[in-house]
């Protein structure tokens, strides 16, 4: 037995358990897995995910095992590694309700950062004090370690562990819904991993289709010649706003809906791409007039991607027509890399929550205020576009937000959840109202086109719409892109105008054709790219990535890759 154990021992390059002092040489190793495995109890919640751990684990350990050999050092490297994914993840999860993704390793910007330094000031001193103990503990374990092991041993075993990760994660793919549920930080970012390397092999970031003979001209060489003097443009970004009456049984108070009709009367359907949380998906589609869709596993970080890379949007054609370009932003503007992404699509002028003074969530009149006073102080420069992207409707809906702005409010009886969601969306209708009157008023030689739109239905919406149906049900109907799940509104209004051309304003839209809409009520001629996507609208009833099974969507991206307006993806 001892023979075969020294044997082993010269194999794998290690003093092992073969003199009592070996077992207190070996304690700090021992302790460093057993932390590993309580974080594993602790975090993993089903047995896919706990070998997705233990996979990492050992291929972490391996991994650094090539590099130095040392299994102590190793271990106590890959317990820092994992003890940063967990801390950082459940970070993002307290902020964003989401945990870490893999591809949030893929686009680390400057953004992301100094948003998570600006929400949490404190981390400077953490992480310097951190670096500044774990580091000469680590070279601590180095130069104690007695034990050592073969490098092709490691490599070999490392080998096993990766193929598991990716068999696990093949075998148990992310579901879209696994992040929010705030645990299995490591198994999920590894799963997401696989998922993430899969898709870019596949298709890249943004799935573009095969080159086509199409080709569009040259936007730059276009020019902008206006008909008529054009109107200032407000887009308004309705958040978590939609028609309540597509759900079955709920009371609404009195002239409910007239909120959703436009200047004719009509009420338009506006399909958009999330359910219950992503606002940015809406915000690309109204900016670039694209599909998140198009990115597939990395449609979630759309504007993260987007920035410094997709240049043809609602601003950018705006701009080419001399308009001055404006967005007031409720978040911080490194949310998402919203001020980053939102400045390629021809933004000039970019003013987040800290830039007007705003709490986490005011009510609508404050951004009509900002919007008014903005208008008062550039209109006579040049015609404006001001984004105006309200949140006061977000969740949660378990308490009363601004009592007092609603006093006369009589809840319809439908438990308080929904009757704080209606009372919220007649809180905007009220402002709504207050800022057209104020543009009116005070601005009575302007002409104005409004453009307003539902970004997703509420989070509960799922429960309500098919109210006999269980949670995964409804999920499977989200996850099949089931319309009942999608469609909220758009609405179009005028001030001292008369929209010029609303034949595209049709019944029903996807979200990526409202800036299309936008530019021909403004009366604005289209450029070689919207005039294209003209054509899909016509030819597709008013859908676009839902058209062809996102056929249409793919070979649009090819055209505007191939005419240089969506670079380096």
């Amino acid at each position: 037995m001892r023979a075969a154990l020294l044997s082993l021992h010269r194999y794998l390059g290690a003093e092992l358990f073969l003199a009592p002092r070996s077992f207190w040489q070996f304690a700090p190793v021992a302790l460093i897995h057993v932390v590993a495995l309580g974080v594993m109890v602790w975090s993993e919640y089903t047995l896919p995910n706990a070998a997705a751990f233990l996979f990492t684990w050992g291929f972490l350990n391996c991994f650094w095992l090539v590099l130095c050999r040392r299994p102590a050092a190793s271990a106590a490297t890959s317990l820092v590694m994992v003890s940063l994914l967990v801390l950082l993840s459940r970070l993002k999860f307290n902020v964003l309700l989401l945990t870490a993704n893999f591809v949030d390793l893929m686009i680390v910007d400057t953004d992301t950062v100094r948003f998570l330094f600006s929400i949490y000031p404190s981390l400077y001193w953490i992480v310097s004090l951190s670096v500044l103990v774990i580091v000469p503990l680590l070279v601590l374990l180095w130069r104690v370690d007695p034990f050592r092991v073969r490098r092709d041993v490691a490599a070999g075993i490392g080998v096993v562990c990766l193929a598991g990760i990716i068999a696990i994660g093949r075998l148990y793919p992310m579901a879209p819904t696994d992040a929010w549920y705030g645990n299995n930080y490591v198994s999920s970012f590894v799963r997401s991993g696989v998922d993430a390397i899969s898709a870019l092999m596949k298709d890249g970031m943004i799935d573009a289709g095969p080159p086509v003979p199409d080709r569009l001209a040259p936007v730059a060489d276009w020019t902008c010649r206006p008909a008529r003097k054009p109107p200032h443009v407000i887009l308004i970004h309705d958040e978590s706003s939609f028609d309540i009456r597509l759900a079955p049984g709920i009371k609404v108070p009195d002239g409910y809906g007239a909120h959703f009709k436009s200047f004719d009367g009509k009420e338009r359907n506006f399909l958009a791409e999330g359910n219950g949380g992503p606002s940015w998906y809406t915000e690309y589609n109204v900016l670039e007039g694209l599909a998140a869709r198009s990115f597939g596993n990395f449609s979630f970080f759309v504007t993260r991607i987007a920035a410094g890379h997709v240049y043809r949007g609602l601003p950018a054609a705006l701009e080419h027509c001399g308009y001055r370009t404006f967005s007031l932003y409720p978040a911080l503007g490194a949310f998402m890399s919203a001020r980053s992404y939102q400045a390629t699509t021809g933004v000039e002028h970019f003013y987040d929550r800290r830039d007007l003074g705003a709490a986490a969530i005011e009510p609508d009149s404050f951004f009509y205020d900002a919007a008014a006073k903005m208008i008062g102080q550039e209109h006579t420069r040049s015609p404006m576009f001001i984004y105006v992207y309200l949140g006061a409707n977000h969740f949660p809906w378990d308490h009363t937000f601004k009592p007092d702005l609603l006093p006369q409010w009589e809840a319809p009886g439908n438990g308080p959840l929904i009757d704080e969601y209606l009372r919220r969306q007649q809180m905007s209708a009220q402002d709504y109202a207050a800022f057209l009157a104020r543009l009116k008023r005070e601005f009575p030689n302007d002409s104005f086109l409004l453009v307003r739109y539902g970004d997703h239905q509420p989070d509960f919406s799922q429960h309500i719409l098919e109210p006999g149906l269980s949670d995964a049900e409804s999920e499977r109907r989200i996850q099949d892109w089931d319309l009942r799940y999608f469609t909220t509104y758009y609405a179009i209004d005028a001030i001292n105008f008369k929209p010029a051309d609303t034949a595209s304003a049709l019944d029903t839209i996807e979200g990526p054709y409202l800036p299309l809409v936008t530019l021909e009520a403004a009366g604005l001629p289209l450029d070689p790219s919207f005039a294209k996507q003209k054509d899909i609208l016509i030819r597709c009833h008013g859908m676009f990535y839902g058209c062809a099974d996102g056929a249409e969507a793919r070979k649009f991206n090819r055209m505007l890759i191939d005419a240089g307006l969506i670079k380096n993806l």
